[in-house]
């Protein structure tokens, strides 16, 4: 199975960028986005950014992910 997630863009250089995810920085790949920005959130699949998201929308969706982790964590 695969999942896309979304991350928050710190920094580009070309067409790769750093993106965080739970305090975690990533390098992806942005060549599928129109002018890639530090602090856009993007979906990322298999290391690519294949979609800009509206911030708040991103921002809820993480607090859902932290929520899944913590109850995972918990059990």
């Amino acid at each position: 199975m695969c999942l896309a997630v979304p991350m928050k863009i710190t920094g580009v250089e070309g067409e790769k960028a750093r993106a965080l995810i739970s305090g975690l920085e990533k390098e992806i790949d942005v060549r599928f986005l129109d002018n890639p920005a530090a602090g856009d959130y993007v979906i990322v699949h298999a290391g690519f950014a294949i979609e800009k998201l509206d911030p708040v929308e991103a921002r809820k969706t993480l607090v859902l992910f932290r929520q899944i982790e913590e109850k995972l964590d918990s059990s």
